[in-house]
């Protein structure tokens, strides 16, 4: 089982990697669910001697992204190609919450030749057995998910059947409130892989936040959390 850790910062970046993660989520502002990190950030990521994937998100909320939108983020995978980094994540959805089959192919043919994971956006389709084809006959190499759940403990009888569907075709990534004490659930169901924050709330002043320069629930990414993990994983 293979470990993804998403930070948002150099330091978190640095902290996973200490702690042993096997690949990087790498994001801006993950207190917002993950954005799109900065060209600095990606560079400095590219040195990292696991694989990194960008967060191709350009802002905050829905995943309705108009045309301007996608024009943003096709020139954020140019940039994550240029940077160096093994992929990047995706997603797009329409207004009923079904995946945005021609939006996601045209970021797809962008990132030719990268790495690709389809993101949480898929937690909020009304057909989960409909979306997976989809992502797979868009060539994914994997979907983070929760089941449709806010997190995966809640979730793990749809992780189970998204597994028995995708039988090897595609990998069922989970993601949302992983734990040593899930480890027995997710092994018993084969899953090669799985995401984790292994975070922790950090204290921000409160000046940073009246001035709205911060969000009041700063997290950041702890070792001890991660080595929990990853002797359960073990």
């Amino acid at each position: 089982m293979r470990l993804e850790v998403c930070v948002d910062t150099a330091e978190g970046l640095a902290t996973a990697i200490a702690g042993g993660a096997d690949r990087i989520e790498l994001c801006a502002a993950l207190a917002l669910g993950g954005l799109t990190p900065s060209a600095g950030l990606m560079g400095l990521a590219a040195a990292s001697p696991v694989p990194v994937m960008a967060m191709i998100r350009p802002r905050a909320g829905d995943f309705q992204w108009s045309e301007a939108d996608v024009g943003v983020m096709e020139t954020e995978i140019a940039a994550a190609r240029a940077a160096g980094l093994a992929g990047v994540v995706l997603g797009a959805s329409l207004r009923d919450g079904r995946l945005d089959g021609g939006v996601l192919e045209r970021l797809v043919v962008a990132a030719a030749g990268m790495d690709l994971t389809l993101h949480r956006c898929f937690d909020l389709v009304p057909d989960r057995s409909e979306a997976l084809e989809l992502a797979i006959r868009l060539g994914f190499r994997r979907v983070l998910t929760s089941g449709g759940a806010v997190t995966v403990g809640e979730g793990m009888a749809q992780i189970a059947a998204l597994v028995t569907q995708a039988a090897g075709r595609i990998s069922i990534m989970p993601g949302s409130g992983v734990g040593p004490e899930l480890m027995p659930d997710l092994k018993a169901l084969g899953i090669a892989e799985i995401h984790a924050s292994c975070s922790v709330s950090m204290a921000v002043a409160k000046g940073l936040v009246d001035m709205g320069f911060s969000p009041a629930g700063l997290r950041q990414t702890d070792a001890g959390k991660l080595r929990v993990l990853r002797r359960a994983m073990e």
